[in-house]
């Protein structure tokens, strides 16, 4: 058993004591920069960038933007390690030893993306709308929250200093995988879950519109997105959700589940592991869809996270959409090959749409551990994250 005990002080505003416990078993892009019509003449990029016209109001783009499917193919069969064929060795009933090529066959179809025949990666899921990150950039996030120096590095280090270390964190994946570009995000906690059930006895704490604008605005600074991160405690996500669609309405923010504080049962976060099920998550996405819509915004992305086989089930009815591009994301901690297995056990078994991986700078390192996952033995994975996240 691990236990993470956690304090948050939020000044004047609230005294929040959390309590974590849990047990770890351990590609061209359309994503560049696209203008918006906000209102009036406020403008907003999809590149993060917001700028007030003089007079002259900028053609908008015909939404939604249009995909590259050959590029976004070649891509995901990439990060399934595809080869176009095998080569076997045997040998005669002489001993002279032979050589058999094998092609390796595809399977096309004109709504969903390619598959590798007979394979589970990569995932059969609908083509997502132009404009979509994945998979033509990696995800690279820092991930924490500024009131806790124990929940992740955003809160042990200053903003400046967090962006001098994404950055030379950045430079490695870029050497590891110079093909795939880098895109710098924050991960933060907007919603956390408490040891203290609160006056509606739910068991988590929104933190404050200005903490999540700092986030927004350090998101900025990087270029990169903002990924609002949520553990609900006792609530649902239908009562949850809506408080945050101010912030899901910009082009560059996007949002990660926590299964771990997902207490369906009834029980204190920290106590035992949370759950959610594929209805859960594809409620979520519907309602991420719908804010995509309206809005004539570029694909959002869900993050999941997992460690365990219960924290998520039915994980194979998940069903991305157009507008919601969707990664699971091994959360567990400990060495490297409890990691890895880990991943194979939770992750490759059941494919979604993509998945990722989260490093732990602290808990990655206890004993008997060697050091953490460098990016090439990430990328050795399959199949390969396309998102990365460290703590």
């Amino acid at each position: 058993m691990v236990t993470k005990t956690h304090t948050i002080s939020l000044g004047a505003v609230v005294a929040v004591i959390v309590l974590f416990s849990g047990v770890y078993f351990l590609m061209t892009s359309d994503a560049g920069s696209v203008t918006y019509i906000r209102e009036g003449a406020v403008i907003a990029s999809s590149s993060g960038e917001v700028a007030q016209t003089q007079g002259e109001v900028p053609v908008v783009p015909a939404w939604p933007l249009s995909l590259d499917t050959t590029e976004y193919d070649k891509r995901i069969l990439a990060l399934a390690d595809y080869k176009p064929e095998t080569t076997i060795t045997s040998m005669t009933a002489s001993g002279t030893p032979t050589t058999t090529v094998i092609a390796t066959p595809l399977v096309y179809s004109s709504t969903t993306n390619i598959m590798i025949k007979d394979k589970r990666w990569p995932a059969s899921a609908v083509y997502p709308q132009g404009g979509a990150i994945l998979p033509f950039k990696r995800i690279l996030a820092y991930y924490g929250n500024f009131y806790s120096k124990h929940m992740g590095i955003l809160g042990e280090y200053s903003p400046d200093e967090v962006v001098r270390r994404l950055a030379e964190t950045k430079k490695l994946w870029e050497t590891a995988d110079p093909n795939t570009p880098v895109l710098e995000a924050i991960e933060y906690i907007a919603m956390v879950a408490q040891a203290d059930a609160g006056a509606d006895g739910m068991y988590r704490a929104m933190m404050p519109a200005v903490e999540i604008e700092k986030a927004y605005t350090l998101a900025k600074k990087i270029d990169g997105i903002l990924i609002l991160d949520l553990q609900i405690g006792l609530s649902s996500l239908s009562k949850e959700l809506p408080k945050f669609e101010t912030y899901l309405m910009r082009p560059e923010v996007h949002l990660a589940l926590d299964p771990e504080f997902s207490m369906k049962s009834g029980d204190k976060p920290g106590t035992v592991i949370g759950t959610f099920d594929a209805k859960d998550i594809n409620y979520t996405i519907d309602y991420m869809s719908d804010i995509v819509r309206a809005h004539k915004l570029p694909p959002k992305v869900l993050l999941v996270h997992r460690f365990t086989d219960n924290m998520v089930t039915n994980a194979t009815l998940i069903t991305p959409t157009p507008e919601v591009q969707v990664v699971m994301v091994m959360d567990g901690w400990g060495p490297k090959e409890n990691k890895r297995g880990t991943y194979s056990r939770v992750i490759e078994p059941e494919p979604v749409q993509f998945a990722g991986i989260k490093m732990f700078y602290k808990n990655d390192l206890k004993t008997p551990s060697t050091g953490l996952l460098t990016p090439a033995e990430v990328l050795s994975l399959h199949p390969k994250p396309i998102y990365i996240q460290y703590q």
